[in-house]
């Protein structure tokens, strides 16, 4: 059994539905789901002109290799509307893979553990509330260990 993190997020249309839907896609279609963080609401990364998202943390158990689970959360995506219309744009779901298992991926189709993890609170931050041990194999810390170094100072909150 694989173990991979995932960090879902948007912030386009109804941003707490489509956390949902894409927590009961995920269960259905890509494996056991063991934990999901709060959510959190978090100002825009890269472009920041444009409305809050909200993101969680998934811990998910499968049974697929990691290109496996990039097409089918690929394909959650769009179900859930995504389109791909500029870098760091607004989106109904996005769907990363932060880590799986302690593998170290770096090709034109993907990158494990996810770029920038460790300069984004809005992805430390929830990862922190369940994998808070877990090992980064590239920067050798743990998560909680990166958030206290993280120097992003974009606002997160709790989503109430």
């Amino acid at each position: 059994m694989n173990v991979a993190y995932l960090l879902i997020g948007g912030n386009m249309g109804d941003r707490s539905g489509y956390l949902k839907e894409a927590i009961i896609e995920i269960a259905s279609l890509c494996g056991s789901v063991k934990q999901i963080s709060a959510v959190y609401e978090s100002e825009a990364w890269g472009n920041t002109n444009q409305p809050n998202f909200l993101n969680q943390a998934i811990e998910l158990h499968t049974e697929y290799d990691a290109y496996a689970l990039l097409k089918l959360t690929t394909s959650i995506e769009d179900l859930l509307g995504r389109t791909r219309e500029a870098v760091y744009g607004p989106r109904t779901l996005d769907i990363d893979i932060l880590y799986f298992n302690d593998l170290i991926i770096q090709d034109t189709i993907l990158t494990i553990p996810h770029p920038r993890i460790s300069e984004r609170q809005f992805v430390l931050i929830p990862m922190n509330e369940i994998a808070s041990m877990h090992f980064d194999p590239i920067i050798q810390l743990t998560v909680e260990e990166m958030l206290s170094y993280c120097k992003d100072k974009l606002k997160v909150k709790k989503y109430i």
